[in-house]
Formats: C-alpha cells, sequence, structure tokens
C-alpha cells in the first residue's frame, strides 16, 4: 500500500516563507511523477506544483509562478514544496498526490489524474 505523509504546514504572516515535505512509503518513489494540490471549503482542489519522475521538469500554476518551488530527493522518498512570499491567497489544505509518470505534461495539473494522495497539511496565511 502506497503512503504519503506531508508535514510543515503552519501558520505564518503575509511575506512568509513555510517548506512542505511529503514522504512516500510503500512503492518505489523515483517511478512516481510527484504533485502538490491545494483546496479552500467549499471549492474545487487546484493543482500547485509538479515534478516528473527524474525530477528534471517541475510545473507551476501561474498563481505561484516565482514563489514556490518544488522539488525531490529520490534517495530520502521526499518530495518538497519551499513557498516564499506567501499571500492570504495561499490559505488551504494542501494535499500531496504521486502517480505513474504522465504522458503529456498536462496530466500532471489535473487532480484526477493522480493515483495517491496524503492527508493534506494546513497552511495559513494572515495579514
Amino acid at each position: 500500500q502506497v503512503r504519503l505523509v506531508e508535514s510543515g504546514g503552519g501558520s505564518v504572516q503575509t511575506g512568509g516563507s513555510l517548506r512542505l515535505s511529503c514522504v512516500v512509503s510503500g512503492r518505489t518513489f523515483s517511478t512516481l511523477a510527484m504533485g502538490w494540490f491545494r483546496q479552500v471549503p467549499g471549492k474545487d482542489r487546484d493543482f500547485v506544483a509538479a515534478i516528473s519522475w527524474t525530477g528534471s521538469r517541475e510545473y507551476y500554476a501561474d498563481s505561484v509562478k516565482g514563489r514556490f518551488t518544488i522539488s525531490r530527493d529520490n534517495a530520502k522518498n521526499t518530495v518538497d514544496l519551499q513557498m516564499n512570499n506567501l499571500k492570504s491567497d495561499d490559505t488551504a489544505l494542501y494535499y500531496c498526490a504521486g502517480r505513474p509518470p504522465a504522458l503529456t505534461p498536462d496530466y500532471l495539473r489535473q487532480s484526477r489524474e493522480y493515483d495517491y494522495w496524503g492527508q493534506g497539511t494546513q497552511v495559513t496565511v494572515s495579514s
């Protein structure tokens, strides 16, 4: 059974930084493309960032481009999301997700294309 466990969420003021981490077990991590999504109550789960299984390609939502950085360490089975210059609109429950390598980058932006999910970690940004 594949298990994803997120950590690193918390409360921060506008302009601050947080680093989320996701540890994957139960499957060879290096064979998975990984993504981060976020969700606020009453809304759909939105794409934030994704990284290819090799780590050579990164993809970002326009709203976080230039502020967030996704990275992976295949030796540690982890995928991180460094979030800088946080805004109140970044407040959400953040989920880590994994799937087999995608045929096209578009697949990595769609939550329905992911097979494995963590339980989420809350990020709250206040002014």
